[in-house]
């Protein structure tokens, strides 16, 4: 029996690199989704202030 069957901790080679990559992807698209909301709420904003009319 090896040491790691006593511990329990027999996970694959990639397993424990697995969470972080999940973590990183999820805060990319959380601040793309915050970028692009803003972005509409500023287009919004900025066409019924009138800002994008042809006068």
């Amino acid at each position: 029996m090896s040491a790691d069957d006593e511990r329990g901790t027999e996970a694959a080679p990639g397993a424990a690199r697995r969470g972080p990559t999940w973590v990183i992807l999820a805060v990319v698209a959380a601040a793309l989704l915050v970028c692009c909301c803003s972005a509409v709420i500023g287009l919004a904003v900025s066409w019924s202030a009138g800002l994008f009319g042809g006068r």
